[in-house]
């Protein structure tokens, strides 16, 4: 099966973000992605192209608001048909509470989303905590491999 192409845009004007570099941690972790699916009919499976969008703060609340009911900034979206908003602003703004990087935030984001596509949930607390601990590994296999 043919991994989907990544298509990545920046529609943020307030930080710089290495969009090529982006891509390659896609592209390396998408195969570890598909490897964790949680069901067949999971979206990532069939979709043969996933759009990632990074977004300031104020377009993401719009969105948040708009399709979650929730009008309030939120790090990412990801939409069941291959889109994947992420908040510029949130991942400076996590990364330096948690001594990270924007770049290394926004590349946690995108794996994130990937996972969201693969089937998983973050809602309860014991999948936040599982999600998070397989996106930590996945981003971390994945920066490995562009060493």
């Amino acid at each position: 099966m043919p991994l989907p192409q990544l298509r990545i845009y920046n529609r943020q004007k307030q930080h710089s973000i290495p969009l090529p570099w982006l891509r390659r941690i896609g592209k390396a972790a998408l195969p570890a992605c598909l490897a964790v699916v949680k069901s067949p009919d999971a979206p990532l499976v069939s979709l043969p192209e996933i759009e990632i969008t990074l977004v300031d703060d104020a377009d993401i609340a719009r969105v948040h608001g708009d399709f979650l009911d929730d009008p309030t900034p939120t790090d990412v979206i990801t939409f069941h048909h291959g889109e994947i908003l992420i908040s510029a602003d949130t991942a400076l703004r996590q990364g330096r509470e948690h001594g990270q990087s924007l770049d290394h935030e926004t590349a946690l984001y995108l794996v994130h989303g990937l996972l969201h596509l693969a089937g998983w949930d973050d809602h309860e607390e014991s999948e936040a905590r599982a999600m998070a601990q397989l996106q930590a590994g996945i981003l971390r296999a994945a920066l490995a491999s562009l060493a």
